[in-house]
């Protein structure tokens, strides 16, 4: 299958599910998150928001418990500009605005330096067993995550499990450390 192919496979499955599959399955995502992720060490969390009308698991979930549980955490959130992500530190509500997506990303804020953040949650379409991905197609994350450092993690999450084929990487995709579904994590080796 291309690329193309399993973009449009498993954005249809995300959509058929139900607005109750859809919340389920968001809270056991964000329930693995914190049984799965040392989040003690961390300092800065890079997290984008979700795009609810593509059915995204709903990472405000996260954000919200990171800033009552582990308020010392910061919280980095992007912006698209010139076809790279801009981030900046996660304020509140206030702070964000739709961009032409319809997804929801800071108008204003301090900007978040690459080097500092740790952990990395990367949006998904779908994901092999090798950890390689398939995103929206237009390579804002493959350029963001080659930035980082490489001891930064990278967590894509998903409701769906592995494609059973592997997906075909190139020289510009950048792979995920690790996966979290409603069901397990798994790291990438």
């Amino acid at each position: 299958m291309t690329k193309a192919d399993i973009r449009k496979k498993y954005l249809n499955l995300r959509l058929a599910l139900s607005e109750e599959e859809w919340s389920f399955k968001s809270q056991a995502i964000s329930n693995n998150f914190f049984s799965m992720i040392d989040v003690a060490g961390l300092h800065t969390v890079h997290i984008y928001l979700p795009l609810i009308l593509k059915k995204e698991p709903n990472t405000h979930l996260i954000i919200d418990r990171l800033q009552k549980e582990f308020p010392k955490i910061q919280i980095s959130i992007p912006r698209i500009e010139n076809d790279q992500l801009i981030n900046f530190y996660y304020e509140d509500e206030n702070q964000l605005k739709k961009n032409r997506w319809g997804i929801l990303e800071p108008a204003y804020g301090k900007l978040t330096p690459v080097e500092k953040i740790d952990l990395v949650i990367v949006p998904l379409l779908a994901y092999d067993s090798k950890g390689n991905r398939v995103g929206y197609g237009k390579g804002y994350y493959d350029r963001f995550l080659k930035q980082c450092r490489t001891d930064c993690k990278r967590v894509g999450l998903s409701f769906f499990v592995a494609e059973p084929e592997s997906i075909r990487s190139e020289s510009h995709d950048a792979k995920l450390s690790g996966i979290i579904t409603p069901k397990y994590f798994n790291t990438f080796g």
